[in-house]
């Protein structure tokens, strides 16, 4: 696997012509009377042309206002990005947004995540944020990958991710 950054100009619709979202979601947790529990909360999630419009879009603003793209890539096709916001959040201003990070379906569990994670929280570091913030898929899987790099709740919920993404679990990483 080869990783490097993106630059604003390879990000395209193409870029992900050989990348396969999709997740089949049995179990997710939820946050029930300040209490988080598993809960079976079935679905298939999986992106349509429109997401993927929206994506290219996100992936090359944060591009444009500083931030940055990585991506993982075997034999030239992308199976695996990660991005990181460069406006800091919080009330002390020490994190930097782990705004996504994506494994293609067929090489999750392989290290490629843990890999795109290590290049953003090296990133956010150098440029002095103490915390990445993340707002993740509530799916129990999603979950055990940010645990298992030692990811927890986040102390402050960021109010944008939060109305966005009600369902997302609210973490944080310590830089």
């Amino acid at each position: 696997m080869i990783y490097r950054k993106l630059s604003e100009q390879e990000i395209c619709r193409q870029l992900f012509a050989g990348f396969q979202r999709r997740q089949v979601v049995t179990n997710c947790w939820r946050k029930q009377d300040g209490q988080w529990q598993i809960q079976a909360a079935p679905f298939i999630d999986q992106w349509s042309e429109e997401d993927y419009s929206f994506l290219v879009s996100c992936l090359k603003n944060t591009v444009q206002t500083g931030g940055v793209v990585f991506g993982a890539f075997l034999s030239e096709t992308l199976k695996g990005f990660a991005s990181v916001e460069s406006r800091p959040l919080g009330k002390a201003r020490d994190y930097l947004d782990l705004s996504s990070l994506h494994v293609s379906a067929e090489l999750r569990g392989r290290g490629t995540g843990r890999e795109l994670f290590a290049r953003a929280a090296d990133w956010a570091r150098e440029r002095g944020a103490k915390k990445l913030y993340i707002s993740a898929h509530s799916a129990v899987e999603t979950q055990a990958f940010y645990k298992a790099l030692g990811c927890v709740e986040a102390e402050e919920y960021n109010p944008e991710h939060v109305e966005q993404e009600p369902f997302d679990c609210q973490m944080e990483f310590v830089l």
